[in-house]
């Protein structure tokens, strides 16, 4: 089983400020990329700060969506990708790209994701929040974390 895990903690609306991405390789976690990203005006919503406690202070010198892309690319590119409630991973790395000036297309994934939720929804399994599922499955998790959802997520997708 091969595979790319990743998840995205937003600034405002689409607008990420972290980054967690997860390589998985016949099964194996073989490779780990967690970076904060300096939204655009460093702006965030309150309510976002309230979810993942990342603030403008702590992403004031990170690099852009733009400058942390490559990293992103060459861990997707041309991979099956997996996310916990996918489509809100892949709409905010289509909009971000979009405004970035990059083509979707080039990235070669598919227009719609493997998505953990779905997947323990379809087993039954409720509510299927992230930390729900986790919990259920026996997974560790420090939520709203990038890495850590990303992690979990891939090993949710391992356990389907």
């Amino acid at each position: 089983m091969t595979f790319t895990a990743i998840d995205f903690e937003t600034a405002t609306s689409f607008h990420p400020c972290s980054v967690g991405i997860v390589t998985v390789e016949n099964g194996v976690i073989v490779d780990e990329f967690v970076s904060l990203i300096k939204p655009p005006n460093n702006e965030y919503s309150p309510f976002t700060i309230q979810v993942h406690g990342i603030y403008p202070r702590d992403t004031i010198n990170a690099k852009s969506f733009a400058q942390v892309f490559p990293e992103i690319k060459k861990r997707l590119q041309n991979r099956l990708v997996v996310a916990h409630n996918e489509s809100f991973d892949r709409n905010v790395l289509a909009k971000s790209m979009a405004i970035n000036g990059f083509d979707y297309a080039d990235l070669n994934i598919g227009a719609r994701w493997e998505c953990t939720v779905k997947i323990y929804k379809a087993k039954g399994l409720k509510p299927t929040k992230l930390s729900d599922c986790c919990r259920q499955m026996n997974i560790a998790l420090n939520h709203h974390e990038a890495l850590s959802d990303a992690r979990a997520c891939a090993k949710l997708f391992l356990l389907r």
